[in-house]
């Protein structure tokens, strides 16, 4: 792992306490060119997260609040008239970022929902028919409230499926949530952060990722994986091939994370639960009996035999 890794780390680290399975998981996403989809409650650090990694690589920081009267254009931004000139020019909206925080994102309509589409899985937005690519690196953080479902839309299938992750925070520890209270006695944490990278670096690093060595005995078992989600009983829809990438570049990069120049089984073990979990539908009678996805795909773990 090299410096500017470390450097991020403790970064996000001195913000967010006693989550540092969260935070290498964060930058498993960033590393892997992947979005992040966060289901947790009010108040636990979602947002300063987002804020901390924008400022942490030097990165441009925008936030959406999803409500039902969000437009796609809100998102996209558009063509706007000019009196003086008597043309239009273009108003690039929030997407044009480096790391955009999607708060709650199923409280808008399910047609502005889709405005996040394209920019998630093509890196570019369509406006009046003209494709904008977006900046690099580019990353999504979506959240949503699991406790409070009055006025929202539930995200479908394809647009779960853009991310690469589904992540709960959690509350924090005792020490830890003692720590938070008295680290923001004069100010907030936030406000003494510094950029210790920049986003030359980190599209080097996802370009290194890539070159992460995975055997054609490890690239079987992420498969198989992916397959047996597809013959599950429990399970009405399985993950698809994207899933199987998805897992695939994930690995790439923790192995990454973690020193090592290749992916071992284990690594597409830590990572299945939370990169396939959303991807996959419980049928009626796993669903109305309190099962978690998480549950199901930690039992698929058990029958598919790991290379040595």
């Amino acid at each position: 792992m090299n410096d500017s890794v470390n450097a991020i780390t403790k970064n996000l680290s001195h913000v967010i306490q006693g989550k540092d399975g969260v935070l290498e998981m964060i930058l498993v996403a960033l590393f892997s060119d992947g979005h992040v989809l966060i289901e947790d409650v009010p108040g636990v650090g979602k947002t300063t997260l987002a804020k901390a990694l924008a400022q942490s690589i030097d990165g441009a920081f925008r936030r959406i609040q999803f409500t039902p009267d969000l437009l796609p254009t809100d998102i996209t931004g558009g063509m706007i008239y000019s009196p003086k000139t008597g043309e239009f020019t273009f108003r690039p909206g929030p997407v044009f970022c480096n790391v955009l925080l999607a708060d709650e994102i199923n409280r808008a309509s399910p047609r502005t929902q889709s405005a996040l589409l394209e920019a998630m899985g093509e890196r570019q937005a369509t406006i009046e028919g003209k494709q904008r690519p977006l900046p690099r690196p580019f990353i999504v953080l979506a959240t949503q409230n699991p406790v409070e479902y009055h006025g929202t839309y539930p995200l479908p299938e394809a647009q779960l499926d853009r991310f690469a992750m589904q992540l709960e925070i959690g509350y924090p520890g005792p020490e830890e949530e003692m720590r938070i209270v008295t680290d923001q006695k004069q100010r907030h944490p936030l406000d003494d952060l510094e950029h210790v990278t920049t986003n030359d670096d980190i599209i080097s690093i996802q370009d290194k990722v890539k070159e992460t060595d995975v055997e054609d005995t490890v690239v079987r078992y992420i498969t198989e994986i992916v397959r047996a989600t597809r013959s599950e009983p429990r399970l009405r829809l399985g993950a698809s091939p994207r899933a199987a990438l998805i897992l695939y570049r994930t690995c790439q990069a923790l192995a990454y994370l973690r020193g090592r120049p290749f992916v071992i089984p284990d690594d597409a073990k830590t990572l299945a639960p939370i990169v396939l979990a959303h991807r996959v539908v419980l049928d009626t009678k796993a669903s109305y009996s309190g099962v978690r996805k998480r549950t199901v795909i930690a039992d698929l773990l058990k029958t598919v035999r790991a290379p040595i």
